[in-house]
């Protein structure tokens, strides 16, 4: 039976846009939200690494420290090499898109669900040797700053001269090297498994718990209220659901790649002797706040160069 005329599209499909006007304004979105909050990643990692408080008591004093120890750059140190991810985040959201409208004829959530951990393992595979190298150039920096030794060794396992006066590209090919040298191409995917285990529970968490507010809102919500708000509060709260869920495994993913752990168990014994149960809240506070910003600020970007992106036909039956 055909549609109304007048009927409001709440989803916009994959077959419904134009992926010339798609794909460059995605990735365009995506670096802009990866610049804007790469601090806060950076903040997140060096507090997940670090034993009790050995440097940073939180979020503000990180940032506080940071900023004063190694100037404004100190903040996206990694983040030329991070910045490749918006690759992975093509094939990322093409493959949700796909396995979502495959799935459609299923119940929305569990669709988007399946859909949220098939797009997460095809983007971890690209993306972990991006993740695994931007993480120690995180680190860098802490050396020169640092006097005990056995910090040196936390926060710089590779023993990398970072001094301020080489270059970044230097750096990183020393951190190249070192890994080739220490663990070989195996190297380079050190924590794969377990970044599996985070990002996809993590994925399929947030593209349900999404669907699941939204479903939830838009049945609630009156007519008169913006689609679009609808959508980015919906990102916005599955964000934070899933870190909740989500915070100890992430930790013990970061251990593993920076601290050359040589496995989950492995780490969360470490984690488990040095926090205890202070383990489960360890960097929450950053992760969170992040995690709402990325959240909102994604799916602001996505709805919208969704609504841009569709079609003709499908133009006058799109609700901001």
């Amino acid at each position: 039976m055909a549609e109304p005329q007048d009927f409001i599209l709440r989803n916009i499909e994959w077959d419904m846009m134009d992926k010339v006007k798609f794909f460059p304004l995605s990735m365009l979105s995506s670096f802009t939200v990866r610049c804007a909050l790469y601090p806060l990643t950076l903040i997140k990692t060096r507090i997940q690494v670090q034993k009790h408080n050995a440097l940073y008591t939180g979020m503000f004093d990180a940032y506080v420290k940071i900023y004063k120890g190694e100037g404004f750059s100190g903040l996206y140190r990694g983040f030329w090499l991070s910045s490749v991810q918006i690759v992975s985040g093509v094939f990322y959201l093409s493959v949700y898109e796909d396995v979502k409208q495959t799935l459609s004829k299923r119940d929305r959530r569990i669709s988007s669900f399946i859909a949220g951990a098939a797009a997460s393992i095809v983007s971890q595979s690209i993306v972990v040797p991006f993740d695994v190298l931007s993480q120690h150039l995180m680190m860098m920096g802490l050396q020169t700053n640092i006097k005990d030794d056995s910090l040196k060794l936390v926060f710089n396992p590779l023993g990398i001269d970072a001094s301020p006066s080489r270059s970044k590209f230097a750096i990183t090919v020393d951190v190249v090297k070192q890994i080739m040298k220490t663990d070989g191409i195996g190297g380079f995917y050190r924590g794969y498994l377990a970044s599996l285990s985070v990002y996809v529970p993590n994925s399929s968490l947030w593209w349900g718990f999404y669907q699941l507010y939204q479903d939830y809102l838009f049945a609630i919500a009156p007519d008169w209220v913006s689609h679009l708000l609808i959508q980015t509060i919906s990102g916005t709260l599955g964000g934070f659901s899933t870190v909740v869920i989500t915070n100890p495994l992430d930790i013990v993913r970061t251990r593993m790649q920076v601290q050359r752990l040589e496995s989950m168990f492995l780490a969360s014994q470490v984690l488990w002797k040095e926090e205890g149960l202070k383990m489960f809240a360890k960097g929450l506070s950053a992760r969170l706040i992040q995690s709402a910003m990325f959240s909102f600020s994604i799916i602001l970007g996505y709805e919208t160069i969704k609504r841009i992106s569709v079609k003709e036909e499908y133009k006058q039956h799109v609700r901001w």
